[in-house]
C-alpha cells in the first residue's frame, strides 16, 4: 500500500466514492447548496455498483487524488454480504481490522433512509424501492419512485438549505451501528465537512496508516 503524503494545503480535496447514481446525485446536490466549509473541495466519484467500490477506492487512494477519501454506500439487506465484503477489502487494503470503520459512510437499509430525513424522521421498512415508494410520494409527491434519472432529478430539486438542516438534526439521532436497521454514520462525514479546523484530515489518514 502506498503511503499518503502529509497534508499541508490551504484547501483540502475530500473524495467520496458513491455506490451508484442515487448516492452520486445526492452528494452533488448537497455540494450545490454551499453549506459546507469553503476550505473543502468535495469530489464525488460514481462507482456504478457496489462491486466496483473497492477497486475505485484503491485506485483513488494510491494515486493521492484526494486529501481524504470516503465510501458512501448502502448496507442493503441482511446478512449484508456485499456490504461486509466491501469493508473486508478496505480493511485488507490498509492492513487493519477496523480501517473501514473510518472510511465507510453507510445508510441502513439504504441511502433513502438519509434522503427522506430532509422531510421528517422516518424509519424505512425495507431497502426495496417498491416498499418505500408510498413514503417517498408522501414526502415529495413523486409517484412510483424507482430511482430513474428524471425521478432523481425531481427528488433532489426539492432539497434545499433549510431541509438540509433538518436532515442533519435527524441523522445525528440515528444509531451509528451498521448492524442495526435504520442507522447511519452520515453525520460523521457532515461534521467533518463543516469543521473549520482541517487537522482532522491528518488525524484521519494517520488512523489508516497505523
Amino acid at each position: 500500500m502506498r503511503k499518503r503524503l502529509p497534508v499541508f494545503s490551504a484547501q483540502y480535496t475530500i473524495g467520496i466514492i458513491c455506490e451508484g447514481d442515487e448516492e452520486y446525485d445526492y452528494i452533488e446536490k448537497l455540494k450545490s447548496l454551499n453549506v459546507w466549509n469553503a476550505q473543502y473541495r468535495v469530489m464525488a466519484f460514481n462507482a456504478l455498483g457496489n462491486g466496483n467500490i473497492p477497486a475505485r477506492y484503491q485506485d483513488k487512494y494510491q494515486n493521492n487524488v484526494c486529501d481524504a477519501l470516503f465510501i458512501f454506500c448502502d448496507t442493503d439487506r441482511k446478512p449484508y454480504e456485499q456490504y461486509e465484503e466491501i469493508k473486508a477489502k478496505i480493511n485488507n487494503f490498509h492492513g487493519q481490522s477496523d480501517a473501514a470503520e473510518n472510511v465507510v459512510i453507510f445508510g441502513n437499509p439504504c441511502t433513502m433512509q438519509i434522503i427522506l430525513m430532509h422531510w421528517g424522521q422516518f424509519n424505512l421498512p425495507s431497502h426495496r424501492k417498491d416498499k418505500n415508494a408510498p413514503l417517498i410520494e408522501q414526502c415529495t409527491g413523486i409517484k412510483g419512485y424507482k430511482a430513474k434519472e428524471e425521478q432523481r432529478r425531481q427528488l433532489f430539486s426539492l432539497i434545499n438549505r433549510d431541509n438540509y438542516i433538518r436532515m442533519k438534526e435527524y441523522v445525528a439521532q440515528l444509531s451509528q451501528d451498521d448492524r442495526q436497521k435504520n442507522s447511519s454514520n452520515f453525520i460523521k462525514l457532515l461534521n467533518n465537512l463543516h469543521c473549520e479546523d482541517g487537522r482532522w484530515i491528518q488525524e484521519f489518514n494517520e488512523k489508516l496508516e497505523c
